[in-house]
């Protein structure tokens, strides 16, 4: 059934930094990256990434601040932190060499079901099928399963696809196919549009040949996320090149990255408790402000500059002075309010 899109791929195929020079690593590291972020926003850091952190060596021998600050521009630094737990059980583990199957590579930090078998498939050239939400779409269509999206249908078509094509196309292995498919689904099969007269798999695709492949694979209906808006006021202290600030805890927002002193103006979320209250009247709607957002929050933060002492006297908090350097972790909202204020 493939030999059309394989051919087809050869011609379209779309040059990744993590598809030169291929190693195993690489894969690791691209895979962890791309998990909730573009393809464009990868391709910004990756080979920069690399130069930091070439091996699984180097990258087992980093710090969590040192990797988060290698990592911005991510975003999802919990992702960070898990590759540096990835490469500490590799070479603790391992021997420093990542496994070669399936079992070996569920069991360390980070990686899941999705990036084992794309170690295996795109990273060893093993045949398996790494599902993510281009070849689930892909796949569901070319066979017309209509099962609704997640872990039930990414099953049926896992076995339905290991069962039939991989007999087809062993002696490509599976990284041809799953960036086959990848492509295809980038290019062609879209979640809200298919090209399906352009497409290499057409004739034998059951969704290219119905009446609206949209309605393959079925979506859930999701429910409309109720946002809270919420006003913080962030307090800069920046002397001789110092700023005071404190490292967010893992079960906060932002966990390790240094933030500014923090607190919470106004909340429609009356349960929220990221940052404590300010308990305190303050003049604050004539003060410099900037927008941010968070998982259900619209923030409009707002920056009063204060000295050291003037911080003592009108507020308390467990802070420190951080040093100003390319190696400190700080977090966006506090670089967005330093750059506001300069």
């Amino acid at each position: 059934m493939f030999k059309k899109l394989l051919e087809w791929s050869k011609d379209a195929y779309i040059d990744l930094p993590w598809r030169r020079d291929r190693t195993v690593y690489k894969t690791l590291v691209s895979e962890i990256m791309l998990q909730q972020t573009t393809v464009g926003t990868v391709q910004n850091h990756f080979e920069r990434f690399l130069k930091i952190y070439p091996d699984v060596h180097a990258l087992s021998k980093t710090s969590e601040e040192e990797i988060c600050v290698a990592w911005k521009g991510l975003g999802y630094y919990r992702r960070a932190r898990n590759l540096r737990k990835a490469a500490i059980d590799i070479v603790e583990n391992y021997d420093g060499k990542i496994p070669g199957n399936y079992e070996d590579l569920i069991t360390i930090t980070g990686v899941g079901e999705y990036t084992a078998n794309a170690i295996l498939s795109i990273g060893q050239n093993k045949n398996a099928l790494a599902i993510d939400a281009n070849i689930e779409r892909v796949v569901s269509r070319i066979y017309g399963i209509q099962g609704k999206k997640g872990p039930k249908l990414q099953k049926l078509l896992k076995k339905k696809f290991e069962e039939g094509e991989f007999r087809e196309i062993n002696k490509c292995g599976g990284r041809e196919i799953n960036e086959a498919l990848m492509d295809l689904g980038r290019i062609y099969c879209q979640a809200r549009s298919a090209n399906c007269l352009g497409c290499p798999v057409k004739k034998k695709c059951i969704a290219g040949n119905a009446k609206d492949p949209l309605e393959y694979p079925e979506i859930p209906v999701k429910k409309i996320a109720k946002t809270y808006e919420l006003e913080l006021l962030r307090i800069i202290v920046n002397e001789n090149n110092s700023i005071l600030g404190y490292k967010k805890s893992d079960d906060e927002w932002l966990a390790g990255q240094v933030e500014c002193p923090t607190f919470i103006l106004k909340s429609e979320d009356k349960n929220l408790m990221q940052y404590p209250h300010l308990d305190k009247k303050l003049s604050y709607k004539k003060l410099k402000k900037y927008k941010t957002a968070i998982t259900k929050y619209k923030i409009t933060n707002y920056i009063l500059e204060l000295s050291t002492q003037e911080f003592k006297d009108r507020f308390s908090g467990k802070f420190r002075k951080y040093k100003l350097t390319d190696k400190l972790n700080i977090s966006t909202a506090t670089t967005k309010a330093l750059a506001k204020l300069s």
